[in-house]
């Protein structure tokens, strides 16, 4: 991809956030993940960040090649594991299981703790609240892991197109899709995800606007939201409702 149409995006999420959301996605036990699935879409995962040039911290690459090897050993016989492998007889993926377990305990106390001080605030600032209770709206953390599953929904559309890696649609640039979503998307206005790539008819395409959507929710142009986990995500332009 050209330098052109690269964004900045800061990943704020570690490969073990990736796996704890795929778990979820899946709606599956930890105990119960089967590792053959998990790595097939943490990879895929990693190949979406890579085709859009988004920097991944060494960490996930070194997660992948673990992942790869606990599956290797996972669908070895007993009498071909390596002599330190056969140590005794507990699962390959105990260990890594061990690590969602108790990273998912500190997300959770992070997030009890979070829910606790946005509830005191939203008691001292009782007022406030009155004022805008008309414009409440709920809205879930929408995190990268969401929006790259949903731009693979889209994707989805071309799937009897070439690698998306060996297209070059050089039509459109970031800046072009840029200037387009901040008129397709009116002040205050609010759009489904999958609406904003209705026109589009490329992959190459699809992938342009996509950045373009990531540099405008970086600098908090769009605003990203959920109704429920998982569930459908809706853009809103930041700003006052444009009055016709």
């Amino acid at each position: 991809m050209e330098a052109e149409n690269r964004v900045s995006l800061e990943i704020f999420e570690g490969p073990l956030d990736l796996l704890l959301y795929l778990i979820k996605k899946d709606e599956v036990d930890i105990y119960d993940v089967s590792i053959e699935r998990i790595t097939s879409q943490y990879v895929e995962y990693i190949d979406t960040f890579k085709i859009l040039n988004i920097e991944l911290a060494s960490e996930f690459i070194v997660m992948a090649a673990t992942l790869m090897y606990i599956k290797s050993r996972t669908l070895l016989p007993r009498n071909e594991q390596a002599p330190e492998d056969d140590v005794d007889e507990e699962d390959p993926r105990w260990e890594l299981i061990r690590q969602l377990v108790e990273y998912k305990k500190f997300k959770d106390a992070a997030y009890y703790l979070e829910r606790r001080e946005a509830d005191n605030q939203q008691i001292f600032g009782s007022e406030r609240q009155d004022a805008e209770e008309d414009d409440e709206e709920p809205i879930l953390n929408v995190g990268i892991f969401d929006l790259i599953r949903a731009f693979q929904g889209i994707l989805k559309r071309f799937e009897d197109e070439e690698d998306l890696a060996e297209i070059a649609d050089d039509r459109f640039t970031v800046s072009d899709k840029i200037d387009y979503l901040m008129v397709r998307v009116n002040k205050g206005e609010k759009i489904k995800f999958a609406e904003l790539f209705a026109e589009a008819t490329t992959k190459g395409e699809v992938m342009v606007t996509f950045l373009a959507l990531l540099e405008l929710i970086r600098l908090n142009e769009f605003q990203v939201r959920q109704e429920r986990i998982l569930g459908e995500i809706e853009i809103k332009r930041s700003g006052d409702v444009k009055l016709g």
